[in-house]
């Protein structure tokens, strides 16, 4: 599954490999669980929501925008 990722202060969508989504929510959640947290958002997207840890935004990549 590809995600894309979004801070709340940037317009586009970038796709993001595994060990930066994981910089990024140790960055927003500090020394919480990263690999369970990955895993949750992993989960969530995969039925086709977003969802928002800090100030970014997590989704599977649009089919479009492959």
């Amino acid at each position: 599954m590809q995600i894309q990722t979004r801070y709340n202060y940037e317009k586009k969508w970038t796709l993001t490999d595994e060990n930066e989504l994981l910089k990024i929510i140790e960055e927003e959640i500090g020394d919480a669980d990263v690999q369970g947290t990955l895993r949750y958002v992993k989960e969530v997207i995969s039925k086709g929501k977003e969802i928002t840890i800090g100030s970014c935004k997590f989704r599977k990549q649009q089919a479009q925008e492959k």
